[in-house]
């Protein structure tokens, strides 16, 4: 089956992509970590199944030096030796943010992820998540097709 995209977003409300670049330009200049904030990105695509954002935090992450192993055991994080503390975190709360109905944010994933960021860093953490959760939203309705994001060009027109 081949992909097509049912419409650009970008190109049918200029203003809306324009909100929704502001709320990524902010989160990306927040102070949070960048393989923490891909990561996160990566983990709530994977969720939803945005095969276009799943590329580009994939690519992203790569650029950035992140290994294989990591990448791969994304999806399972909780079973593996290789996140720290404060990315388990991160990923335990976009996980819980990320699927909202399903548990309203337990307690004890507020508590895990309070001990590891400030009370600011936490809100803005969620705001990525917000974020990345809206690109998903976005991308999986109108068929954004994967494959057409590349780090340099991005980083460039930054």
């Amino acid at each position: 089956m081949m992909m097509e995209a049912r419409l650009d977003f970008r190109k049918a409300s200029p203003q809306g992509a324009k909100a929704m670049s502001a709320l990524h330009a902010f989160v990306r200049d927040c102070g949070l970590e960048h393989t923490l904030l891909e990561l996160v990105k990566l983990r709530a695509s994977q969720i939803n199944g945005c095969a276009h954002c799943i590329d580009m935090h994939t690519k992203e992450l790569r650029a950035a030096g992140e290994s294989e192993q990591r990448l791969y055991l994304l999806d399972a994080w909780d079973e593996s030796p290789f996140y720290s503390a404060r990315e388990r975190a991160a990923l335990a709360w976009t996980e819980a943010v990320t699927l909202v109905a399903e548990g309203h944010v337990p307690d004890d994933v507020y508590g895990q992820a309070h001990a590891q960021f400030s009370d600011e860093e936490l809100v803005n953490l969620t705001l990525a998540i917000v974020a990345i959760n809206g690109a998903n939203r976005l991308n999986i309705a109108f068929r954004t097709v994967p494959g057409s994001h590349r780090v340099a060009a991005r980083q460039a027109a930054e």
